[in-house]
């Protein structure tokens, strides 16, 4: 479903991306097309303070409840996956060519949505979480298979400049 997604976002949804000549300018345009990827994190902050706030426990150490452990979950997946997604999404723009860079905001918005889909069925129970993992680290894994690919395959002389 990811590769249909992206494919069909990149034919017809109508933009481009701006010429980044230099590797400085593509690794700015990645970290603000990252900040909207921080978006479901933040909502899922402010939801998780707003639960264990209104949760019933008597002691806001203890036990949590599970309402409030969701939430938790959610935003400490969430961190741990955007910082493997924003490493990737930083190398990826460096190795893409101009003409496909405009996969930069696709990636970052169906990372945004993914991680919202996981969240509510996470929420509805365990087994239905799957699907919106799954649309998180596919791309994810595919990001970091390209990436060493063009490392050790296509640029093996420039790994390390």
């Amino acid at each position: 479903l990811c590769p249909c997604l992206i494919y069909g976002a990149y034919i017809f949804l109508p933009f481009d991306a701006p010429l980044l000549p230099t590797i400085s300018a593509r690794l700015v345009y990645t970290l603000r097309c990252a900040a909207f990827a921080t978006f479901p994190i933040m909502l899922g902050m402010i939801v998780s303070a707003i639960s264990r706030l209104c949760s019933s426990a008597l002691e806001p150490f203890g036990e949590l409840h599970r309402e409030v452990e969701i939430h938790r979950t959610y935003v400490s997946q969430s961190v741990h996956l955007f910082v493997l997604y924003f490493f990737n999404m930083a190398v990826l723009a460096t190795y893409l060519p101009q003409e496909l860079l405009k996969l930069i905001p696709l990636l970052t918005g169906l990372f945004a949505i993914s991680r919202l889909i996981f969240w509510m069925s996470y929420a509805i129970g365990r087994s239905f979480r799957a699907f919106g993992f799954s649309m998180t680290f596919l791309p994810l894994l595919a990001m970091l298979l390209w990436n060493l690919y063009s490392m050790f395959v296509l640029e093996p002389e420039n790994l390390l400049s």
